[in-house]
């Protein structure tokens, strides 16, 4: 005897696939299906996807490039600023050797003035010196004691002669 059961396939997939054409047939609708419910969605919300992604995308590039313009005016006024700051920190520098040159002059006027000091003080203490050696040298020779002047004496005397 010959067994039927055997000559039926047990497998679902595999009785699809002895029908090719309701296999198609049902992936064709649930396509269609797809394609009319994104189309209808479409309609209903009144937006396209790709049109608000052109947008979007649009308006991200004008945002870049503001950002762009921005950072640029930004690197602009921090060049300027640095500019600035080096023309003044050459001033800065400049001033300062100024004063280095100046200080050092009055350090070499300070020095000559106390120098010149130092030998007014020697000069001064040498005339000292000799104005104490010259009171000692008087202090040591006799005193001397001045004599009346002679005009006294002639008048005395010519007193006496004219009343003898």
């Amino acid at each position: 005897m010959i067994d039927l059961a055997e000559d039926t396939p047990t497998n679902p997939f595999v009785r699809l696939g002895a029908q090719p054409i309701a296999l198609g047939a049902a992936a064709l609708l649930l396509l269609i299906a797809g394609v009319t419910s994104i189309a209808i969605w479409r309609a209903y919300t009144g937006a396209a996807p790709e049109t608000d992604r052109v947008v979007a995308s649009r308006q991200l590039q004008v945002r870049a490039a503001q950002a762009s313009e921005q950072l640029v005016e930004k690197t602009k006024g921090l060049e300027a600023t640095q500019q600035e700051s080096i023309d003044q920190l050459q001033v800065v520098q400049d001033q300062l050797l100024t004063m280095k040159r100046l200080l050092a002059s009055q350090q070499a006027d300070t020095k000559r003035l106390s120098e010149q000091v130092a030998n007014l003080n020697e000069a001064i203490d040498g005339l000292r010196q000799s104005f104490a050696s010259v009171r000692a040298n008087e202090a040591d020779a006799p005193a001397v004691t001045p004599r009346k002047p002679t005009r006294h004496r002639l008048h005395a005397s010519a007193r006496k002669r004219a009343s003898g």
